[in-house]
């Protein structure tokens, strides 16, 4: 299929616009978003981003999942869509880019389509996936796994936040459960632009990452049981002290992770230490490990040692220990096709790019799985992501966005 022209790129200016105009939804406490997932602020930025689109000629759809979909018409009604998207739901403390960035770039090839009045043969649709962070309601990537038959539908509706709030009750409340089965939409390819949530690309001095793999994560939880007792008191040959117990295993963990360097990952992030007193030795710890690689094997490795480990660890220290599989998923390669789609693209632009793996799940890691799908990546400052001090460059943005476009149009296949 012929190759859009180099001369076809974006509104930087309007891209950008659009950016800090969103931002303005949900702000949070230090210059970046608080707009979690089926909050009144998500209902309101979902409310604009329609009406951007309607403003763009699109068709909007939403499934009973929310998510939604802004279709551009193609010249043949029968071809399937190019999906192009990402997620418009923030961290408590997100940034300004995280998955925004990804939903508003496809608008922003839409209105530039329109502008140069470019007709594709297949429709492209642009796409909002609900609750990709997964803050609010667990696991990341709900709705998009539900798409793609992970989950249930009935399962994600069931999940509740720390409030006990249902998934589907509160979707119902902020006005944005559709009618449309959820994964009934057949889909040609599914393109996703995401800053990198890590520093590789701006210490590479590269405009632009190809995503070929996405790292496979694997999130097991350990208990370890000691027995609480007085810090002061309790002489030292006598103590079961859990905490100790962790610190020895999580030594293990950043060992195995380091024997697998450097595309594998380890650490926990989540802790809880029982009773949490300044004078009590603790007596319970539940933490979970999260194991990270784009090679099955090497996951399936490390979660085998860290259970030898640390079983090894506890019964040297007089301890007890748990393990449950609490969540993951298995590496994803992107389609080749693809991925050779922006790689050409960032060429034919005249952008420094480099192959790149995704170290953190993304909706495309899902949609992989119902159709060809790759991802395109621009630096963010520092890497920093999750974090409210999150920064791109309107420069990465507009590289990220062209290199986007031109893969889309590639695949959507340009008529005349």
């Amino acid at each position: 299929m012929p190759a859009p022209g180099e001369n076809l790129r974006i509104n930087a200016d309007r891209l950008w616009d659009s950016l800090m105009e969103m931002a303005k939804i949900g702000p949070g406490v230090a210059g970046g978003n608080n707009r979690q997932t089926l909050t009144d602020e998500d209902g309101e930025g979902r409310a604009l981003f329609q009406s951007w689109c309607e403003a763009a000629g699109c068709s909007m759809g939403l499934d009973q999942m929310g998510n939604m979909f802004a279709r551009r018409e193609g010249a043949d009604p029968d071809a399937l869509p190019v999906y192009v998207g990402s997620h418009l739901d923030t961290q408590p403390t997100g940034g300004k880019y995280d998955g925004v960035l990804g939903v508003l770039a496809g608008l922003e090839v839409i209105r530039t389509l329109n502008d140069l009045d470019v007709q594709t043969k297949h429709p492209i649709v642009v796409t909002n996936f609900t609750n990709e962070e997964g803050t609010r309601y667990a696991p990341a990537m709900l709705s998009s796994g539900v798409f793609a038959g992970i989950h249930t539908q009935d399962w994600a509706y069931d999940r509740v936040d720390a409030e006990g709030k249902k998934f589907g009750d509160e979707l119902s409340r902020i006005g944005w459960r559709g009618e449309e089965e959820v994964g009934a939409r057949k889909m040609h390819a599914f393109f996703e632009l995401h800053i990198e949530q890590g520093p590789i690309l701006e210490a590479e001095g590269r405009d632009i990452g190809v995503v070929t793999h996405g790292q496979g994560l694997s999130w097991t939880q350990v208990t370890v049981t000691g027995k609480d007792a007085h810090t002061g008191s309790t002489p030292m040959p006598m103590r079961k002290n859990a905490g100790l117990g962790m610190a020895r295993i999580l030594e293990k963990v950043d060992e195995i992770a380091w024997s697998h360097a450097p595309h594998a990952v380890g650490a926990a992030g989540h802790i809880d230490v029982y009773p949490n007193s300044r004078n009590v030795i603790p007596g319970q710890v539940v933490f979970t490990v999260d194991f990270r690689s784009p090679d099955l094997a090497v996951i399936e490795d490390m979660e085998a040692r860290l259970r030898i480990e640390a079983q090894a660890i506890a019964d040297d220290m007089g301890l007890e220990v748990a393990f449950e599989k609490v969540g993951g998923f298995d590496p994803v390669a992107f389609d080749e096709g693809c991925v050779g789609a922006v790689r050409s693209a960032a060429e034919r632009l005249g952008y420094t790019h480099m192959d790149l793996i995704s170290g953190a799940g993304h909706d495309a890691c899902w949609i992989n799985r119902v159709a060809p799908t790759a991802m395109v990546m621009c630096p963010c400052v520092d890497g920093l992501s999750h974090n409210e001090a999150e920064e791109i460059s309107r420069e990465w943005a507009m590289a990220g966005t062209d290199v986007l476009m031109h893969a889309v149009v590639e695949t959507a296949e340009i008529v005349g």
